[in-house]
C-alpha cells in the first residue's frame, strides 16, 4: 500500500465515523425533544425520527445527492448523480462518492428533524412524511447547492458556512418558524386574555441526555466536514465547538439566575446547542475567544427569542428556531466579523473577518447568505405547508390532540400501567 492508498482509507475511515456520529444525533433529537412534550406524544416524536431517518435518506438518495452535488446549471442546482449515477467528475474528493454521500445523508437528516421539534403535538404523521419529502429532496439541496457545491451562485460570492449555521440551521430553524406559525399553537397553550400557559416538559433528564448526545455528535458534524483524517484544523475545530457549546450553557445559567431567579433547566439544554449552532459556521476560521464569545451571544438571543415567540403567541415545544434560527443567523454573521486571515485563507475565497481588517466584503456575503437562505426555508416551506393541505389535513383533530398522538395517531403509549399481557380477542370483542 503507498501513501496514497493509506490518505484515502484514512479518509474514507474518519468521514464514515463521522457521518455515524452525526446520525448518532437523531437519538439525541428523538430524547431532547420526547423529554421536552408532554408523555401523551413521545412515540409521536420518536416516529417523527424514523420518518426523518428512513424517507430522508431513501428521497436524498433518489434525487437530492443530484440537486445538490449534481453537475451545476446556471449556479443554481444539480442535474446529475439522481440514485449516484450520471457524471459526478466534477466531485474531486480524497474519499469515494458513496463516502461523501453517507455523510451529506447525515446532514440532511438533521435538518428535517430541527422541523419536527417546531410542529410536535399536533402535526398529522402522514402530512408530516409528505412534508419530509420535500425538505429532502428539494428545499434543503437547493439551498445547499447555492453554497457548497463548488459552483453554487452563493459559494462562487465567497460565503463561508464551514459545517452550516446557515444552510442547515438557519433554514432548518425558519422552516419550523414558518411550520410553527402555519400550524397553529397546542389547544390550550395561548388562552384568550392574553395569558400563557406552561406547558411542563414530560422528562428532563431524558431531554439532557438527548442534549449531551447532541453535543458528542457535533464534533462529527463540524470536524468531520473537513472530510480529512490529516486536516491540519480538526483540534481547532474540536476546542471551538468546545468552548462556544459550554459558553452558551454557562452564560444561560447566570442569565436566567439573573432575569427568573432560578437557573432554568429547559434554558440551559437549549443554551448549549445554541452555542453549537452559533459556532457551526465558523469552527474553523474563528479564534478560541471569538467561540466563547459567539457562544455567550447565542445563548443570551435564544432566550429573548424563546420568550419573543411566546408575546407573539407562536408555539414552539422544543425552542427550534429559538436554537437553530437564531443561532445560526448569528452564527453565519460571526464569521464575516471573526474570521481570522491566516485560517479564513484555507476557505480558499482569502476573506477575512471586519475586526481583523477585512473590510465588509465577508460580512456583506455571509448577510447576503443568510437572508437568501432564510427567506428560502420559510416561504418555500409556507408553500409547501399549503399544497399538502389541499391534500390532507396538516394538522390533526382536536380529539386526536387533546388524547394525545401517541394513542390518537399511532394507537399505542409511551408508557403503560399494564404490567401483564393484554388479551387482544377481548380488546376487539370490547369486553
Amino acid at each position: 500500500m503507498d501513501i496514497t492508498e493509506l490518505s484515502r482509507g484514512l479518509d474514507t475511515v474518519w468521514v464514515v465515523l463521522t457521518a455515524a456520529m452525526i446520525l448518532l444525533m437523531e437519538g439525541g433529537f428523538a430524547l431532547l425533544e420526547a423529554g421536552f412534550v408532554r408523555q401523551k406524544n413521545a412515540v409521536s416524536i420518536i416516529m417523527k425520527v424514523f420518518v426523518d431517518i428512513c424517507f430522508g435518506a431513501l428521497v436524498f438518495y433518489l434525487v437530492g445527492f443530484g440537486i445538490m452535488y449534481g453537475k451545476d446549471i446556471g449556479g443554481l442546482f444539480g442535474a446529475s448523480g439522481f440514485l449516484m449515477k450520471g457524471d459526478l467528475s466534477h466531485i474531486v474528493l480524497n474519499i469515494s462518492n458513496e463516502t461523501y454521500w453517507l455523510f451529506q445523508c447525515a446532514f440532511v437528516i438533521a435538518v428535517i428533524s430541527i422541523v419536527s421539534g417546531a410542529v410536535a403535538e399536533r402535526i398529522h404523521f402522514r402530512a408530516y412524511i409528505l412534508f419530509t419529502i420535500a425538505m429532502t429532496g428539494l428545499i434543503y439541496p437547493l439551498a445547499g447547492h447555492w453554497v457548497w457545491s463548488g459552483s453554487g451562485w452563493l459559494g462562487k460570492l465567497g460565503m463561508i458556512d464551514f459545517a452550516g449555521s446557515a444552510v442547515i440551521h438557519a433554514l432548518g430553524g425558519f422552516a419550523a418558524l414558518a411550520a410553527a406559525i402555519f400550524i397553529g399553537p397546542r389547544i390550550g397553550k395561548f388562552m384568550p386574555d392574553g395569558k400563557v400557559n406552561i406547558v411542563p416538559p414530560s422528562n428532563l433528564p431524558l431531554a439532557s441526555v438527548g442534549a449531551f448526545i447532541l453535543w458528542f455528535g457535533w464534533f462529527g458534524f463540524n470536524a468531520g466536514s473537513t472530510l480529512s483524517a490529516t486536516h491540519s484544523g480538526i483540534g481547532h475545530i474540536a476546542i471551538t465547538t468546545m468552548l462556544s457549546a459550554a459558553s452558551g450553557g454557562a452564560i444561560c445559567i447566570l442569565f436566567t439566575m439573573l432575569r427568573y431567579k432560578k437557573a432554568d433547566p429547559p434554558m440551559v439544554i437549549n443554551g448549549s446547542l445554541a452555542g453549537l449552532v452559533g459556532i457551526t459556521a465558523g469552527c474553523a476560521f474563528v479564534s478560541d475567544t471569538a467561540a466563547i464569545l459567539i457562544g455567550a451571544v447565542c445563548g443570551i438571543a435564544m432566550v429573548l427569542a424563546t420568550e419573543m415567540l411566546e408575546r407573539k403567541k407562536i408555539d414552539d415545544p422544543v425552542g427550534a428556531f429559538a436554537v437553530h434560527g437564531i443561532s445560526g443567523s448569528i452564527g453565519t454573521l460571526a464569521v464575516g466579523l471573526f474570521a481570522v486571515p491566516e485560517l479564513a485563507a484555507n476557505s480558499g475565497q482569502g476573506y477575512y473577518g471586519l475586526f481583523y481588517g477585512g473590510g465588509w466584503s465577508l460580512l456583506g456575503v455571509q448577510a447576503l447568505g443568510l437572508v437568501t437562505v432564510a427567506v428560502w426555508g420559510f416561504a418555500i416551506t409556507w408553500l409547501f405547508l399549503k399544497l399538502i393541505r389541499l391534500i390532507m389535513p396538516v394538522r390533526v383533530s382536536k380529539d386526536e390532540e387533546l388524547v394525545g398522538l401517541d394513542v390518537g395517531i399511532h394507537g399505542v403509549p409511551a408508557y403503560s400501567d399494564n404490567s401483564d399481557f393484554i388479551d387482544l380477542d377481548r380488546v376487539k370483542s370490547g369486553n
